[in-house]
């Protein structure tokens, strides 16, 4: 069987994400277990995991872009990554007034990186299999930026649960992708025999 240059172009983006969206997941099933166990009995471990959360979307957003065309080839990822250094330093910021101002923090971002990371599926659509659930978890993302900004305004202070939820999420996400792609792959190894 020919395999054509697209087909061979996409298959090597599909493995990339692959290992990509597993790799997303397995940080994020990482954060999400030491978020409720260590990150609740020492603020220093929930601050320090408050800050590495959107430190780690920078510097994933800067890798995949990197392995898909550059930075100036996927703007909303090069966006991304600025969005995610700024709210790491927000959140070093917000973590010294309260954890009402770290959440309103992470709503911000949210909403924004959710909707960006929308933008790169919706790009993607066509060259790469599984972004019907990336489009999913940037909207998602989205929605539960806005249900942040109303629970930092609340008098109960949050705590790194209300975020480890939002993670949790994600990595579900990240998971169904990583999945969908290897079974995928799975049927096109099986249809070239």
């Amino acid at each position: 069987m020919t395999i054509h240059n697209g087909d061979a172009s996409r298959a090597g983006q599909d493995q990339w994400l692959r290992l990509y969206y597993f790799a997303r997941t397995a940080f994020s099933a990482v954060w999400v277990a030491a978020a409720f166990t260590v990150g609740q009995q020492s603020w220093t471990i929930a601050a320090a995991l408050l800050a590495a959360y959107p430190a780690w979307d920078a510097l994933a957003n800067l890798v995949d872009a990197s392995r898909s065309g550059g930075l100036g080839r996927n703007r909303t990822q090069a966006i991304n990554v600025a969005v995610s250094v700024a709210t790491t330093l927000a959140v070093v910021l917000a973590l010294a007034m309260s954890m009402n101002w770290v959440l309103g923090v992470f709503g911000v971002w949210a909403i924004l990186s959710g909707l960006l990371q929308l933008g790169t599926a919706v790009r993607r659509w066509k060259s790469s299999g599984a972004q019907w659930a990336m489009i999913l978890s940037g909207g998602q993302s989205a929605l539960a930026g806005a249900f942040f900004i109303v629970q930092a305004r609340m008098p109960m202070p949050p705590s790194i649960t209300n975020v480890a939820g939002y993670a949790a999420v994600g990595a579900f996400y990240f998971l169904v992708s990583a999945l969908w792609l290897s079974v995928s792959e799975w049927r096109r190894n099986r249809a070239a025999i």
